[in-house]
Order: C-alpha cells, then structure tokens, then sequence
C-alpha cells in the first residue's frame, strides 16, 4: 500500500502546475496561503488551480480550511516528510563500500 500512496503523491508533483503550486506552499510556511495568493503566484485561471488544488487534496499533499469565505492551502508537512523519507529509506544500500 505504501508503494501505491508514494506513487500517487509523485505522480500528482510530476505536473508542472502543481508542483509550482506546491512549491509555493512549502516557501509559504504553516501559515499557508489563500486560493487568490496561490493564484497570484502561479498564474493559473481559478478553475485551473481548483482543478490543481483538489488533485492535491485527493492525495493527501494538501490541506484545504475554510476561514469564513476564504479557502487556506496548506502543505500536509507530515506527508512531505515521508516522501522524503520514503525516498531516502534504502539509498546506497547497493553500493559497495570501500
């Protein structure tokens, strides 16, 4: 099962939109940003970044709270961190040590 939500996470990053969105959001800290600032910032049509945005709900790389009428974004830092990880589990093991 972890192969499968790993690979669903990276394949919604390997779009260049929502990697940029993404990548916003990570600079933008735990605070994270409104829908208008991450439209903003990327210049996507507002149907374009939801589009963008439920993606990476789906998956799990975002969070979306709404505040009154205003819809925050914020990155599941937590799931970045396993990715990471995740990536990072098994690197050099076939490398021979000198």
């Amino acid at each position: 099962m972890e192969h499968d939500v790993v690979a669903a996470r990276l394949a919604e990053l390997g779009n260049p939109h929502r990697l940029a969105v993404y990548r916003f959001l990570v600079k933008n800290g735990h605070e994270g940003a409104t829908v208008g600032q991450v439209q903003q910032a990327v210049g996507l049509a507002g149907s374009t970044l939801s589009h963008h945005l439920s993606r990476m709900a789906k998956v799990g790389l975002i969070q979306q709270n709404k505040v009154g009428r205003t819809i925050i974004c914020t990155p599941a830092y937590a799931h970045l961190r396993h990715l990471i990880r995740f990536l990072e589990t098994e690197c050099c093991e076939n490398t021979p040590h000198a």
